[in-house]
């Protein structure tokens, strides 16, 4: 069974994606912009927006069934990888005891240019 969790983008159906898809016991969550209502957060600040970022990621999860105990891996894109730590203490605070796989790299830009991050998580539902 597909379950499907909403960002609340007007672009989710001329794009054709969502904030989160669950087949089974695995979640992924697209990539996730520092966005709220339409709007950038945090312009400037690298370790809010990814701080912000990780959290809206959990609560799809949690939509979808899942917890943040379930989360296997993390990636972390950034348009500036000299301020890796800035997004590394965001991370740090949300997952030093869960502890997922997680991958910074840098990339050219994003749609936004006032985004300094975007995330994806991928979670796998304990079976009880």
């Amino acid at each position: 069974m597909r379950k499907l969790v909403s960002s609340g983008s007007h672009l989710e159906n001329t794009i054709g994606f969502s904030r989160a898809c669950k087949i089974g016991n695995q979640i992924a969550v697209a990539g996730t912009a520092p966005l709220e209502n339409g709007k950038t957060v945090f312009i400037g600040d690298l370790y809010k927006q990814t701080r912000y970022c990780l959290n809206l990621s959990i609560k799809a999860i949690e939509e979808a069934g899942g917890s943040a105990q379930d989360i296997i891996r993390t990636r972390i894109m950034l348009t500036d990888i000299q301020a890796w730590e800035q997004a590394a203490a965001a991370h740090g605070e949300l997952f030093s005891d869960i502890r997922p796989a997680c991958t910074f790299v840098e990339v050219k830009g994003f749609i936004n240019p006032e985004w300094l991050v975007e995330t994806e998580i991928d979670a796998v539902v304990a079976e009880v």
